[in-house]
């Protein structure tokens, strides 16, 4: 018997080219839409999450200046008014109004604003509407919520519209510094002396002094001596005053006052005389309305009738005469037409009530002499000058440091040791 022949091996299947050639497209279809996905998640990380990053970061801005505006005007008092807390939030909400979100192509609405007061910062603590505010609140918390923020690119994986929140808390702090006019307010002498606050002054009286040369209870100062004079006091009191002071700044006596000076004081109670200074750059306060022994015969504690003018933007007069036949005062009648309601209301600013510097009068004997700030008054500045020979008073309200101090807030925020006014500062 022949052996038989070994098997042939098993011809492999061929199949057709183009089955091969469709299991391959398909499988790079597959990659390519897997890696589209991952782009297309990567882009809407970087589109979307920024366009929410931004408008976090438009929504911050907004909350601290709600938080700060807010904070300004519970004032410190250990026990706060009712009034105070819907002035606060009304305050708040119109700072953060003036900003803008979503490219700063969309306005913020009070919809997007909740304004809290608080007394403490701990996890957990009570924050409460305007209404229902305990008097011990000293916290405003500004909360900015703005929705409808839908997806560009991450819509396709499944994401809906976004809303984005920030959170502003402030509160008041003594500055590091202050911006002061040029009178120094000497302190007490003899039996009312003392070397920490008030130094012998007593709060609501009235400071009397010259316009001339400060002969009395204050005097006109120099925040840089021995330079300068009435010209550099003029431009102190139509602007801001001297800022960036502290207790150790050397002061000096300018000598007697001229005019320029005296229409700068008088710049603050809307009273003008022709010329370059008007109320567009040197602005007025809320009110031009001035107390002498006159009109307030006591001579003392004025500021709370002269808040409450403030509110209704209170002229000096109808004219400079009917304010000096109510003064007792004798403005020239080249002052301009005093200052109307409508002007002290679109101009007005905090214009009266004003830190002024706590000094030792008696070293500024001869003019030529320096001594330094002891503390900051608050002071509110009574009347316009009409003589230079003629007294003019100031009221001394209390140390611009005091908690509750209603001087205008100016300065850096420092810590519980520092001496300046209290200023809104954020703390979360």
């Amino acid at each position: 018997m022949s052996a038989r022949p070994p098997p042939r091996p098993a011809r492999p299947v061929r199949r057709p080219r183009h089955q091969s050639r469709e299991r391959s497209l398909g499988a790079v279809a597959l990659v390519v839409a897997l890696l589209l996905a991952v782009m297309v998640g990567f882009l809407g990380l970087a589109v979307d999450g920024g366009r929410l990053y931004l408008a976090k970061t438009e929504l911050q801005n907004a909350a601290d200046a709600c938080a700060l505006a807010a904070s300004y005007e519970l004032t410190g008092a250990p026990s706060i008014p009712a009034a105070a807390f819907p002035r606060a939030e009304a305050a708040g909400r119109t700072v953060a109004k003036q900003n803008r979100v979503g490219f700063q192509g969309s306005a913020i609405v009070d919809a997007n604003i909740t304004v809290g007061f608080g007394s403490s910062l701990a996890a957990g603590s009570l924050w409460s509407a305007a209404g229902a505010a305990a008097a011990s609140s000293k916290y405003a918390r500004c909360t900015l919520t703005r929705g409808g923020f839908a997806p560009y690119f991450m819509r396709v994986m499944g994401f809906g519209a976004s809303s984005v929140t920030a959170i502003a808390t402030a509160t008041l702090t003594p500055a590091q510094s202050n911006c002061a006019v040029p009178l120094g307010v000497c302190m007490g002498t003899g039996t009312s002396a003392t070397s920490s606050p008030p130094f012998g002054l007593t709060p609501g009286a009235w400071v009397g002094g010259r316009f001339k040369d400060g002969g009395g209870n204050w005097n006109w100062i120099n925040f840089n001596p021995p330079a300068g004079g009435e010209a550099v006091l003029a431009g102190l009191l139509t602007g801001n005053g001297m800022c960036s002071l502290n207790i150790t700044t050397p002061v000096g006596q300018p000598g007697n006052m001229g005019n320029a000076a005296a229409k700068a004081w008088n710049s603050r109670f809307g009273l003008y005389q022709t010329g370059s200074t008007n109320v567009t750059n040197a602005p007025p306060d809320f009110t031009g309305y001035a107390y002498t022994t006159t009109n307030w015969p006591s001579g003392k504690n004025a500021v709370g009738d002269f808040i409450t003018r403030r509110a209704s933007h209170t002229p000096y007069g109808s004219s400079v005469a009917a304010g000096n036949s109510l003064t007792g005062l004798s403005l020239s009648n080249a002052y301009n037409p005093t200052t109307t309601v409508a002007q002290h209301t679109q101009y007005g600013a905090d214009r009266r009530l004003v830190s002024a510097p706590i000094i030792d009068c008696s070293a500024l004997t001869g003019g030529t002499h320096t001594t330094t700030v002891q503390g900051w008054a608050c002071v509110l500045m009574l009347q316009p000058i009409d003589s230079p020979n003629n007294p003019m008073n100031v009221e001394f309200i209390g140390m611009s440091t005091a908690a509750g101090s209603p001087c205008a807030s100016s300065g850096v925020a420092g810590d519980t040791t520092s001496a300046g006014p209290m200023v809104p500062a954020l703390v979360q």
